[in-house]
């Protein structure tokens, strides 16, 4: 930010008037200047990173014990045609694909029928209702298993409409192969283009027992200037940082994603094992800051 430096016509006109009258008087003294201080460069609120416990202030969240899903939250997104990935789910407002019950967030994917796609689901978004930059987010989910089910918890670049994908920037706090069910992972995906795109992983976090359909976990990022940082249960098992990518999108805010999809590149499509309907179930969303 530079130093604004501002000389007004009003300004002139004062300095023409108190060096005529100095003249008229003769007298010598000359008056003292003003230098304007400069303008403290603005510090982005939470962008020094701290422990995953001293983020103690609730900024936002969702704990879906409402009788419906609020909407001043969250955005259904729509449709089919694979996604990019291959897909093989149509996303819709249905409450028969995401609705509230017992303090939860159920997101259901159906083998329906819905147009040219087999199985239905939902897709939720804070897209233009809510932004996220510095700062913890969690998730507490439980999460299906199944071969071809892919549910995640994500973040996109909020200027996505404008610089497009992946120049904004993708970070997946979570995904699951429902052929691997006890396992996770986190990834970050970057570029200058589409064929530029660039991405790079966690490793898989292993559970030593059961899988991850058995129970809820609380999935977590806590995002500081320069840094990211993926928790899992409140332990960290994943650091990124601007060495990690080039261009480095992820100082700027972040919409959240909660999906369920079926097939695709991921982890392929369902087989005759898979059963149906498969849920993603959520406890709440909070995204915490420190003081």
């Amino acid at each position: 930010m530079t130093v604004p430096f501002n000389i007004t016509l009003r300004g002139l006109w004062i300095g023409a008037s108190v060096s005529l009258a100095l003249t008229s008087l003769a007298c010598t003294e000359e008056k003292a200047k003003v230098v304007p201080k400069p303008t403290p460069k603005p510090t982005e609120v939470n962008a020094e990173a701290r422990d995953y416990a001293q983020y103690t202030e609730l900024v936002w969240g969702d704990e879906f014990e409402a009788g419906a899903l609020d909407q001043t939250k969250w955005t259904y997104e729509l449709g089919g045609g694979g996604w990019g990935n291959n897909e093989l789910q149509a996303y819709t407002n249905s409450n028969e694909n995401a609705f509230l019950t017992g303090g939860n967030l159920v997101i259901e994917a159906k083998k329906q029928q819905s147009g040219t796609n087999p199985y239905t689901s939902a897709r939720l978004i804070t897209k233009g209702k809510q932004s996220f930059t510095f700062g913890r987010i969690d998730v507490r989910a439980k999460l299906p298993k199944g071969k071809g089910v892919w549910p995640a918890i994500w973040m996109l670049g909020s200027n996505i409409d404008q610089v497009g994908w992946p120049v904004c920037g993708e970070i997946d706090i979570m995904e699951l192969r429902g052929s691997q069910p006890n396992k996770v992972l986190s990834t970050m995906h970057f570029g200058n283009s589409v064929a530029d795109h660039r991405y790079k992983s966690s490793a898989d976090q292993v559970l030593a027992s059961g899988t991850y359909a058995d129970d809820f976990h609380i999935f977590s990022v806590v995002r500081s200037q320069d840094q990211i940082r993926f928790f899992l249960d409140g332990r960290q098992y994943y650091t990124f940082t601007p060495s990690d990518a080039s261009p480095y999108p992820f100082n700027n805010p972040f919409f959240m994603i909660l999906n369920l999809a079926i097939g695709g590149d991921f982890d392929g499509n369902p087989d005759a094992g898979t059963q149906f309907p498969q849920q993603m179930t959520v406890d709440y969303v909070r995204f915490y800051q420190y003081k």
